[in-house]
C-alpha cells in the first residue's frame, strides 16, 4: 500500500511538474505578436485547460482595447476532424470583438494575421437571450435566435510553425478569434424541419475559378450546428455568464482551415437552408 502511494505520489508530482501558468512577460510577448501580425514563440510552458482558460482572459485583456466591445462568442474544436488535428476532443469557447466582425463582401488583405487561415463557418444571432441559456433541444435552440448568417472565419493561428498549437494553447489564445465576414440573414423558420435542413445543408468553399476548395455539411459540427449553441450557452452556465440578445455565436468550422492567397476571391455557398443557395465572400488582396 505504501509503494502503491508513493507512486501515485509521484504520478501526480510530475502532471503538476509539466503543467504551470506562462509568466506575465510570456502572456504579453504571445500579444503583442498578435497585435504585429507576426508568429509568436509560444507561451513557454505545457498548459492544462484550466490554466489555459485563465491564460485567455489575461491574454483577451491586453487585446481587447484595440477590438472594441464584445459581440458574442466562437465555438472552437466542433468538428472531429479539427479535434483530431489539435489533438484535444471537446469544443472549446473564444471570445468576438466588435472590429474582429466584417460585411461580407468584404475585401482583407492575405497577412491579416500572424498565421492566417480562412474556414466556412456559420453564425447564430441570438434574439431570445434567457430562452438561450435553458434550450434542452436543437429546436429549442432554433426558438430562441433572431437569424442564421453565413459566416468566413478568418482565424489566426498565432505561433510560428515550430510551436506545438494543442488544445490548451489554442485556447489560451482566445481559440485563434482574428476576423470574420458575416453575410446576409438566412430565412429559417423555427421548426423541425429547419433543424433537420441545418444537419444536412450542404456547405462548399469556391475560390475565383468556380473550383470547390473544400467543404461539409452541417452535421459536421457536433451533429447539428444547433447543438454549438446548446454548448455555448451551457459553457457560460457553469461560469455564471450568460449569452445576450444580439450576441453573435461563430458555431465551428465546416472546412479545413486554407492559407488565403493574395488576389484570390472565396465564396461560402450554404445549399438546403432556402430555395436559393446562401452565400457570403471575401476578396484577398
Amino acid at each position: 500500500m505504501r509503494r502503491m502511494t508513493l507512486v501515485v505520489v509521484f504520478l501526480l508530482t510530475s502532471v503538476l511538474a509539466f503543467a504551470e501558468m506562462p509568466s506575465e512577460e510570456n502572456i504579453k510577448a504571445v500579444a503583442e505578436s498578435w497585435l504585429a501580425k507576426k508568429p509568436a514563440q509560444g507561451f513557454g510552458v505545457t498548459m492544462s485547460m484550466s490554466e489555459a482558460a485563465v491564460v485567455q482572459i489575461r491574454y483577451t485583456a491586453l487585446l481587447a482595447k484595440d477590438l472594441g466591445d464584445e459581440v458574442g462568442f466562437k465555438a472552437g474544436l466542433t468538428n472531429p476532424a479539427v479535434q483530431k488535428r489539435f489533438n484535444y476532443d471537446k469544443p472549446i469557447r473564444g471570445t468576438l470583438f466588435a472590429k474582429m466582425i466584417l460585411s461580407g463582401p468584404s475585401r482583407v488583405p492575405a497577412a491579416f494575421g500572424s498565421r492566417p487561415v480562412y474556414e466556412a463557418d456559420m453564425v447564430a444571432v441570438v434574439g431570445d437571450a434567457a430562452r438561450a441559456m435553458s434550450a434542452r433541444s436543437p429546436l429549442e435552440a432554433l426558438q430562441a435566435l433572431k437569424e442564421i448568417r453565413p459566416f468566413i472565419e478568418l482565424p489566426d493561428l498565432v505561433f510560428d510553425p515550430q510551436v506545438k498549437l494543442d488544445g490548451p494553447s489554442l485556447l489560451a489564445v482566445n481559440v485563434g478569434a482574428r476576423l470574420g465576414v458575416l453575410g446576409d440573414s438566412i430565412s429559417l423558420p423555427a421548426t423541425a424541419e429547419s433543424v433537420e435542413k441545418l444537419a444536412a445543408v450542404k456547405i462548399e468553399v469556391i475560390d475565383q475559378t468556380g473550383a470547390v476548395v473544400g467543404g461539409g455539411k452541417g452535421a459536421d459540427v457536433l451533429n447539428n450546428p444547433l447543438n454549438a449553441v446548446l454548448w455555448i450557452a451551457e459553457s457560460l452556465k457553469g461560469e455564471g455568464k450568460a449569452l445576450k440578445n444580439g450576441d453573435l455565436l461563430s458555431l465551428g468550422s465546416f472546412s479545413a482551415p486554407l492559407p488565403p492567397k493574395a488576389g484570390s476571391t472565396i465564396t461560402v455557398r450554404y445549399t438546403g437552408l432556402a430555395p436559393v443557395p446562401a452565400e457570403v465572400t471575401v476578396m484577398f488582396e
